[in-house]
């Protein structure tokens, strides 16, 4: 992220005929207006009157689907996935060496965006202008980062009670739970395809956890039912600020959302960390290795919150839930060479289908379907530099 908004943003229209092959542009339907006034360029009908034909227009309705926009999108999908897999592994190490504090952890990670994005946020608005944009709009920047604090701090103490499988099924809540929040903001109309491709990729989910279950990876549960409920509340909270992130960088700027996220995220993590974990940390051992997985680890999470809301941008919150889905499948690759896994098979099919999924899922509708994009600075703001046209992911 390092341009700035635009006062009049500009879609990408990555759907345009020149995405099409030349015998298709004849057949492409003429663009649509949706409820949210943006004009989506529609997809090749599908010809049902031969076997031929139907072949012939399944391809280009295929072809129409690698946009710029698309592929951007499943490649950042991949990043933040990876991003993840990195994380776990830094985490699973750090507990290994004796240091354990999931809380303070994550702090950095939030102080990090805070450092990083707020300076930016106050040249572009000036101090007085950041002071009057927390004044006003503070109180929501600080709901979504409560939000995010809990939902990751949930999920790491359920890993502590219930068992790894559960732990896996029990996150795919936060995919429904997007989606409904999704629908609640922006109502987002999905496509029958689009469920298709939610339903195939939690199918890729089934095959990692089919393969976590065959290959005993699992642990007793301390108490499955508390463990359990943990992983839902924090999946849900989990939708809840996706959804609600994606609401904000459409309609405002990203350095304001993620420095704001991070500046309130820093605060709430540090009282948290201070009243939970201040015992921990006399006792953990702060080797320069475990500073190195530290730094590892919040560099990989910095990547992964900047990475997000611009895949919020280009695809929506919905298809991040579901390209992390593949994360698994990254950690079979670095177990594979960390800790010296064996692979078990079904892993590749289900990476397969994942990403299968994740291309049914914007078969019908592009992924400009998703909402409109249009950040602008508070109109209370007198301040700002670099006025720009802005396509979707940018700043």
């Amino acid at each position: 992220m390092s341009s700035a908004d635009a006062l009049g943003p500009q879609l990408s229209r990555g759907d345009s005929k020149k995405d099409y092959p030349d015998d298709a542009l004849d057949q492409v339907s003429p663009p649509t207006l949706d409820s949210q006034d943006v004009v989506i360029e529609a997809r090749p009908p599908l010809d049902y009157s031969s076997s031929g034909a139907f072949v012939a227009s399944l391809w280009r309705r295929f072809c129409s689907i690698w946009t710029r926009r698309f592929t951007l999108s499943l490649l950042a999908g991949q990043l933040v996935s990876l991003c993840i897999t990195c994380t776990n592994v830094t985490t699973t190490e750090l507990v290994d060496r004796n240091w354990s504090l999931p809380t303070t952890q994550t702090w950095f990670l939030y102080f990090s965006l805070f450092i990083v994005y707020t300076p930016y946020t106050i040249y572009q608005y000036g101090f007085k202008g950041w002071l009057q944009m927390i004044f006003r709009d503070g109180w929501k920047y600080f709901l979504l980062a409560a939000c995010d604090v809990e939902g990751n701090f949930l999920a790491v103490k359920a890993y502590n009670y219930t068992t790894l499988l559960s732990c896996e099924l029990l996150d795919a809540w936060a995919i429904p739970s997007c989606l409904f929040f999704s629908w609640v903001y922006m109502r987002t109309r999905y496509q029958p395809s689009q469920l298709v491709g939610v339903l195939i990729c939690i199918g890729g989910l089934g095959l990692l956890v089919a393969s976590d279950e065959l290959t005993d990876k699992d642990w007793t549960a301390a108490n499955r039912g508390l463990g359990d409920a943990y992983m839902v509340i924090g999946a849900t909270l989990y939708g809840f600020t996706n959804a609600t992130e994606e609401f904000f960088v459409r309609r405002s700027p990203l350095y304001e959302v993620v420095g704001q996220l991070g500046m309130w995220g820093m605060i709430i993590n540090a009282i948290q960390a201070a009243g939970l974990e201040h015992q921990a940390m006399r006792e953990a051992t702060w080797s320069g290795m475990n500073i190195g997985l530290l730094v590892a680890y919040t560099a990989s999470m910095f990547i992964l919150y900047t990475v997000a809301p611009m895949l919020y941008r280009m695809a929506s919150s919905a298809y991040y839930n579901l390209s992390i889905l593949s994360s698994d499948f990254y950690g079979l690759l670095f177990g594979l060479f960390l800790f010296h896994y064996r692979p078990f098979w079904l892993y590749f099919p289900a990476f397969a289908v994942v990403i299968l999924g994740l291309v049914i899922y914007f078969w019908s509708a592009p992924p400009e379907s998703q909402g409109k994009i249009e950040p602008r600075i508070p109109a209370y703001i007198e301040r700002q530099h670099d006025t720009i046209n802005i396509v979707a992911g940018q700043v």
